[in-house]
């Protein structure tokens, strides 16, 4: 993190929470600074170090120290968390699918899949829940991530017993695409006509027509190149899943807290913090540049609606986003796309 936004965090985080404000003591003594807090809870985010290590090396207690790192987390969803952990607006959306057409890939929106974060401190009457084929209680992340390794959708907190699929069917990812408040999304592919986005998945999710996977056994070199061309690009989410557990060895190491809440707040502002660094470190030249929070797209009819129509709306949008038939011919169309536009390579 470079020192400009470390200073930003710490300046906004002061203001949001009187609790970082250096204040006298009764003797009339100062007490710890806002910039000794803080960097007592970025150390144990980024080091993954205990709370008594504090001691040492800033001269603060264990118990202001996770106190420090609790209010730390905290703040940072609060102040920060409308901006960059905002859903794609309309600008977003149209950077995105730009960028999925240069890479062969028109309509993507980024690649999905979960990571799973150890809890070492799992009470033991909920380690059946939260232990499976890790073989250890883990608490699970999903996230969508672009190329640029910007996080958009991020959710957490369910145990580790359950897999991508059980997880997919209880987050929020397409709450917006059914309820008709997400962007629009209309691109055309051998002569066939999409207006829903899609995500570039691994073979565990569900043959949805927004999602993309790859092929286990393909035959033919046209399948050959589209299994290699799907597994490359879907790399960029594990590619973020690698950065963010290298930048906050706190989610790479065992979470040694007892409660899930705090847990919680600490992902989703390491999140947060990640997708700063990513904004903060861009290249001027790449053209990555995503507007602020946005306004949510609204359905285009305002006339008023009973609510028998807008349930059978809401159940017609849960099917297309579920159809087979549309996955199938979405896979077909790719694959002969990525050969027309790559055919030359053999």
């Amino acid at each position: 993190m470079a020192r400009p936004l470390f200073l930003r965090i710490m300046q906004a985080i002061e203001q949001h929470d009187n609790y970082f404000v250096q204040k006298r003591d009764r003797c009339g003594r100062l007490g710890l600074s806002c910039l000794q807090k803080v960097t007592a809870a970025l150390m144990m985010i980024s080091y993954g170090v205990p709370a008594d290590f504090m001691d040492q090396y800033i001269r603060i207690g264990e118990s202001t120290a996770l106190e420090s790192l609790k209010r730390f987390v905290i703040a940072v969803v609060e102040v920060f968390g409308g901006e960059y952990l905002r859903s794609p607006n309309e600008h977003d959306t149209a950077r995105l699918l730009a960028i999925g057409e240069r890479r062969g890939f028109p309509g993507m929106l980024g690649s999905i899949d979960c990571m799973h974060w150890q809890w070492k401190n799992c009470p033991v009457a909920w380690h059946g829940q939260y232990t499976g084929h890790k073989r250890e209680p883990t608490i699970i992340l999903e996230a969508v991530a672009s190329k640029d390794l910007w996080i958009w959708h991020a959710f957490f907190g369910l145990p580790g017993s359950l897999n991508d699929i059980n997880v997919l069917h209880r987050s929020h990812l397409f709450s917006k695409l059914a309820e008709g408040e997400a962007p629009q999304v209309n691109f055309t592919i051998n002569d066939h006509n999409y207006t829903m986005g899609y995500y570039l998945a691994d073979g565990i999710y569900p043959k949805w027509a927004t999602f993309v996977k790859t092929i286990t056994n393909p035959h033919g070199n046209k399948r050959k190149y589209f299994a290699k061309a799907q597994e490359a690009v879907r790399k960029d989410v594990e590619r973020a899943f690698g950065v963010l557990q290298a930048r906050f060895a706190i989610v790479r190491g065992p979470a040694r807290s007892w409660d899930k809440e705090t847990l919680r707040e600490i992902m989703t502002a390491c999140v947060i913090m990640h997708n700063m660094i990513v904004e903060d470190e861009r290249n001027e030249e790449d053209d990555f540049h995503y507007e602020g929070i946005g306004q949510l797209v609204r359905p285009t009819q305002r006339e008023v609606r009973n609510r028998t129509h807008e349930l059978h709306e809401f159940m017609q949008a849960h099917h297309n986003i579920r159809n087979m038939e549309t996955h199938s011919q979405l896979k077909e169309d790719l694959i002969e796309h990525l050969w027309q536009r790559h055919a030359d390579l053999y």
